[in-house]
C-alpha cells in the first residue's frame, strides 16, 4: 500500500480510445469478410507478413495472448500498434525495464487522506490489449504480475480481486535470450501465451517497398479502426463454434500424448496447451471461412503453439522446429 504522497512512476503511453458502437456482425455475413478487411489493413503497415498477420489474429480470436520474439527493429511493436488500432480497442504500451515494478502494471492502492479510506488506482494493464514491450527486460518478480492477469484475467491487490476489461489480450514482445539486460521468461509465463510469432527479415521485395515507402509512424496516425470489442468478441464467439471432429481432437490428445510419453521432451504439453491447438485451430478455420476443422488446421498452427512450450531432454536443438518434429512423428488418425 502507498499513501497519497507517495505516487508510483508512470510508465506507459496513454493512446487511442475506441468508438464501441459499431453494428454486431451480420448474420448472414460471410466470415471472412469483416477479417479479410481487417488482414489487408494490416499488411499495409507490416508488409509481406501476411502468414504472421494471420496467426497474431488467429490467436486474439482464440481468446489467446501473443508472444512476438525477434531481434530490434523488424516490427514487432508496430505489428501490436496496428492490431489495436484496426481492431479499435483501448491501448496502452508498458516499457518493461529492469526497475519495473509489479504495482506500475497492476496497480496501487492508495490512502486518501481527505476520506480516510484506501483506494485502488487501476495499473495500465487495466485496457483491453496491452503490449508488453521487452517483456524480458523486466525481473522474473515484475514478469509474474502478468500471470493471473493473463490466465483469470483479473488482478488482486491487496486482497481485492478487480475484473480487468472484455476482450482482454496481452501481446508481448521480447529479444533474443542471447542479448545483454534479458532475463528468461519461467515456464508458467511461456505457457501462457497461446502462441509465439517471429517476423524475421522482410523479403527484397518488402524491405525496398518499406524504404522508399512512408514513415510506419505515419501510416499508424492514419489507421482508422475497422471494428469494435462488440463485433471482435462476436467473432470469437463464432470462431468457438467451429466444428471440431471426434477424429480432429484424437489428433491432438495423439501429439500432447507423445510430448508425454516418448522420452524426447523435458516435460510434456500441458491441458492447457492442449486447449490452445483446438482453440487456434477454430480460429485459423474460421479465417479461411470455413465452419469445421482438418487435420490442416492443426497443421498450419502448431509451430507457434507448442515451440514455446517444449524443449528436449539434452536442453539443445532448435525450438522452432519442434513442431515439425511432431508432425512426423504423429500420423493423422
Amino acid at each position: 500500500m502507498l499513501y497519497e504522497t507517495q505516487q508510483p512512476e508512470t510508465r506507459t503511453i496513454p493512446m487511442l480510445t475506441h468508438d464501441d458502437m459499431l453494428p454486431p456482425l451480420a448474420a448472414n455475413e460471410p466470415k471472412d469478410h469483416a477479417l479479410a478487411a481487417v488482414i489487408s489493413q494490416i499488411g499495409d503497415v507490416i508488409l509481406g507478413k501476411d502468414k504472421q498477420i494471420r496467426l497474431a489474429l488467429t490467436c486474439l480470436l482464440a481468446r489467446g495472448h501473443l508472444l512476438i520474439e525477434d531481434v530490434p527493429g523488424v516490427g514487432k511493436t508496430t505489428l501490436a500498434h496496428t492490431l489495436a488500432l484496426t481492431l479499435g480497442l483501448e491501448f496502452q504500451r508498458i516499457q518493461f525495464t529492469s526497475d519495473l515494478l509489479p504495482g506500475d502494471v497492476t496497480g496501487t492502492t492508495i490512502f486518501k487522506r481527505e476520506s480516510d479510506e484506501f483506494v485502488f488506482h487501476p495499473g495500465p494493464v487495466f485496457v483491453e490489449l496491452v503490449l508488453a514491450d521487452e517483456i524480458n527486460r523486466a525481473t522474473p518478480k515484475t514478469q509474474s504480475a502478468l500471470l493471473e492477469a493473463m490466465e483469470e484475467r483479473q488482478v488482486t491487490v491487496d486482497g481485492t480481486t478487480h475484473r480487468l476489461p472484455e476482450p482482454f489480450f496481452v501481446v508481448a514482445t521480447q529479444n533474443p535470450s542471447h542479448q545483454a539486460g534479458t532475463f528468461p521468461l519461467p515456464e508458467s509465463q511461456l505457457d501462457r501465451f497461446l502462441m509465439r510469432l517471429e517476423l524475421g527479415y522482410p523479403d527484397a521485395d518488402a524491405e525496398r517497398a518499406l524504404l522508399l515507402g512512408h514513415d510506419r509512424r505515419e501510416l499508424l496516425r492514419e489507421l482508422q479502426p475497422l471494428m469494435g470489442p462488440t463485433r471482435l468478441l462476436a467473432l470469437q464467439a463464432e470462431a468457438a463454434q467451429v466444428h471440431l471432429a471426434d477424429a480432429l481432437v484424437a489428433y491432438v490428445q495423439d501429439l500432447t500424448r507423445y510430448t508425454r510419453e516418448s522420452g524426447a521432451f523435458r516435460e510434456g504439453l500441458s491441458p492447457r496447451a492442449g486447449l490452445a491447438l483446438v482453440r487456434a485451430a477454430q480460429a485459423w478455420a474460421y479465417i479461411n471461412g470455413r465452419n469445421h476443422t482438418l487435420p490442416e488446421d492443426v497443421q498450419a498452427i502448431i509451430g507457434p503453439v507448442v515451440n514455446h512450450r517444449l524443449q528436449g531432454t539434452d536442453g539443445a536443438g532448435d525450438r522452432n522446429n519442434v513442431g515439425e518434429h511432431l508432425l512426423e512423428a504423429v500420423p493423422i488418425p
